[in-house]
This record gives C-alpha cells, structure tokens and sequence, in this order.
C-alpha cells in the first residue's frame, strides 16, 4: 500500500504479468478469428525496459495473445510512469489516448462522467469470468448498469506486523490483534523489548497522516465526506475515535516512540530495520519492505484492519477510448480478458512469475474474492509460491467481507488538512481533538465547495 503520488511512480514497476493461452475462445465475430477483420490496437502499461523480468512477461503474452487472435496486433506503450498527471487529462480531452489505456480507480467516474470513456457493456458478455469479480470492484468500472471499464489489481488495507518481534515480545505470531485493544497490548510489549523499539507506527505529514487517517475512518465505519461529495463528514464520533486512540497508544501507553512526523518511506526503514511492531498498511507493503528496506518476507505477516467494518482500498484497471471503433471494442476486451482475468494465464501466470524469481504468495491482487476464480487463483498462488503464504492467511480469510472503500475526492487536499490533527495528537500531550477536527472540518469544507 503506497500514497497514490508514490503510486504513480511505481505503477509500470509492479505489473505481474506472464505468459500462456487465451481466455475464451473467439468467435467467428470478433477480431482474431479465422476470417476476422485484421484490427490493431494501442495498449497502455507496457513496463519499461529498465524492468526486464515484467517486460519480458508482457512481450510473451503479447505473442501468445496474437498467435490465439492472429488478426489482432498488439501495439504496445511503455510510457513511464502509465499515468502521469501533468499530460493525462490532455491525453483523454484532446483524443491522443491509446486506445485501451491504464487507470487509478479514483479516476474512473470522473472520466466517465466526461464521456471520455467507452461504454463497453454490449462487449463483455462474453467474459466468462465476469460475474464472478467481487461486486465492488467490478462498481468502480461502472455508472448505473453500464460498464466502461476492467480492473487488474486490487487492494485493501490491512495490519502489517513484524512476527519476529511477537515471537521476541511473547505474542503468537500466528494470532494476530483482531481489535485495538489487542493491538494496544501487542504494541506496549514490544516497545518494552528495548530502546528503539516501537510498537505500532503510524504516519502524520506529507499528506500520509490523512491518508491513514481515512483508513482508520473507514475501519471505523466512519465517512470522510458526504454522500454528495459537497462536504466533510469526518469529523464524527468514529473521527475522534482515530485520533483518541493514537493519543493513548502515544502518551500513555508510551508505545508509539518519540519520533514523530513520519512520512511513507519513515515507517519502511522502520520494518526493514527489525525495530516496528505494526503499522496500517497493505500485503504489498511486505513486498516493498523486502525488496528496497532489508527486510525479508519470512519475518513479517499482515492481518485484517482490527475491528474493520469497511477498507481502504484501491487499485487499477483499464478502460477504452471513446474513439475505437467496435472492432477495437471487442478486440480490447479479448486482450483484458485474456491478460488481466484468466486464472493460471496473463498476470496469474504463478508458475512463470516463480521461475522468474518473482515473488509469489501474496493474497494480491484480490480480484474475486471466494468464487470459483479466486479459489483457483490462491490454489496457483499457493502451489507456486516463494514467499511463507500462511503468514498472510490471516488477512486473507479477514478481509474477504470486508467492504471496499475508495479514496474521496479531493483526497490530496484532504489528506494535508488531516496531516495537522495527526501530527498535532502524536506531538503534543494537551492537543484538544474536537477542536482539531472542527478546524479541519472547517478548511476540508472550502475545499469541497470549491470543487462542486
């Protein structure tokens, strides 16, 4: 789990792909059939050559894709990174989109809403699979009853620990806090392990204190703005409640450390260094502790959001110029189909991805949850992994009913005004909570009407 700007960044960086056959077999009516019309379309995300191992999954899926639809070509882009913020929107208005191109969930219903994307709900009914996507995620894609879009990844968030130091603390690692009382307990005994040692760490500047303050919000049951986007909703019993308990875990139970005004690459250093007990986050945060921070995938293990009544989540997809022409269409959603949907093929390809040397056994993507699909996915996942899968059961079995919920908009604004009651409740003993958030209600509000 990384801030959406980090996000941006990595995004060409992490894509799993892999090699294999197609998903459903073609019909005589669409492109790649034997006397279909020859098509070509322009597909988004190619990673970059820096990354050679994911490169070299996509140009194998490509060949495979087009030796299963030899009258569709693949023209791949490999822009860095897939999304970038200065030229996107210039992109989709001026018309220079490619013509199946990558998107952050949180941008999918306002490029709908500009009809900058195709309503693609006459061409996925072919998509065996479809039915089976876990309902919220398969929403994001779409407005009413029409789809405009598929996903590739999703996420939720979670509680990533360090099991090592529960072993080291007398906590059984393998019985993860399932409320915050729990995590208060776990995170003072492994504070008392010594000095350096904090429990539980959380984040309060650069716009990742709000953005994990959402998260505890959302855990909460709580909302960050209103059903019509036209104001603040989080300054709520379930508001102060996160704020309340950062103030207990820092001041009295002395269990969160000294140092404060942590940033995201802060509490990384902090679990790659042995030294952090817990800390709100996504499976892909072990991943990214293992690959850039020292720390390795044996030592760690994620669980669902205590007491979590719905999740931050979030993730990315694909969606379709408006411009393409129905041969495109159809063409586009063979190709998604085939790469991002297909247990076993594409981005579910395990078996290449270990014989790569890539990780394997993270319960990421989640995109159908326990349906056929999903089981068979996890079985792969399972049957090819590197990494100690049953650490993350927990999170796994935890979060399979639990709500996705997206960031809100306007969420970097947002998220900086949330900063100051984070760092002010982790800074100062006396800071006054209810007139914390009425202050950043205040602020939040102007910048929702501005907005409307």
């Amino acid at each position: 789990m990384k801030p959406p700007k980090i996000q941006m960044l990595l995004a060409a960086g992490i894509v799993l792909t892999a090699a294999g056959c197609g998903g459903s077999e073609a019909a005589d009516d669409k492109p790649g059939a034997a006397g279909g019309s020859a098509v070509t379309i322009s597909v988004g995300c190619q990673p970059p050559r820096s990354n050679t191992l994911e490169r070299s999954a996509w140009d194998e899926d490509v060949a495979a894709f087009e030796k299963l639809h030899p009258n569709i070509k693949i023209d791949s882009k490999d822009a860095f990174p897939c999304i970038n913020p200065d030229t996107f929107q210039a992109k989709l208005a001026g018309g220079t989109m490619e013509d199946v191109f990558y998107v952050y969930y949180t941008d999918v219903q306002k490029i709908i809403a500009a009809g900058q994307a195709a309503d693609i709900t006459p061409y996925v009914s072919g998509v065996s699979r479809l039915k089976d996507l876990r309902p919220d995620v398969l929403n994001v894609f779409k407005s009413g009853e029409k789809i405009y879009g598929l996903p590739r990844t999703n996420y939720t968030t979670g509680l990533v620990y360090n099991r090592k130091l529960f072993t080291q603390a007398g906590l059984n690692p393998d019985a993860p806090p399932k409320t915050w009382a729990e995590v208060h307990e776990a995170a003072k005994k492994i504070a008392a392990l010594g000095p350096g040692h904090v429990g539980f760490g959380e984040y309060s500047a650069g716009n990742t204190g709000g953005w994990h303050f959402a998260a505890s919000l959302y855990g909460r049951g709580g909302e960050m703005v209103t059903p019509d986007g036209k104001a603040a909703a989080f300054n709520s019993p379930e508001g102060k409640a996160v704020l309340e308990n950062l103030k207990k875990m820092r001041w009295t139970d002395n269990s969160m450390g000294s140092k404060q005004l942590l940033q995201w690459e802060d509490l990384m250093r902090m679990m790659g260094g042995g030294k952090l007990g817990m800390m709100i986050g996504a499976p892909d945060v072990v991943q990214t502790v293992n690959n850039d921070f020292k720390g390795k995938f044996e030592d760690y293990g994620v669980t669902a959001l205590p007491e979590a009544k719905a999740s931050l989540g979030g993730g990315d997809g694909y969606m379709i110029n408006p411009k393409a022409t129905p041969e495109k269409i159809k063409a586009a959603v063979l190709w998604l189909e085939f790469h991002e949907l297909t247990p076993g093929r594409g981005q579910f390809d395990y078996e290449r991805s270990k014989r790569q040397g890539r990780p394997v056994g993270l319960p990421i993507p989640d995109l159908y949850g326990d349906t056929e699909p999903g089981k068979e996915i996890v079985k792969l996942r399972e049957a090819n992994a590197t990494v100690p899968v049953a650490n993350f059961a927990p999170f796994a079995q935890g979060s399979a009913a639990i709500q996705n919920k997206l960031e809100p908009p306007k969420a970097q604004e947002l998220y900086a005004i949330l900063d100051v009651p984070m760092s002010a409740v982790l800074t100062r003993q006396d800071a006054d909570i209810d007139q914390l958030l009425a202050d950043a209600e205040a602020k939040a509000n102007k910048v929702l009407a501005a907005s409307s």
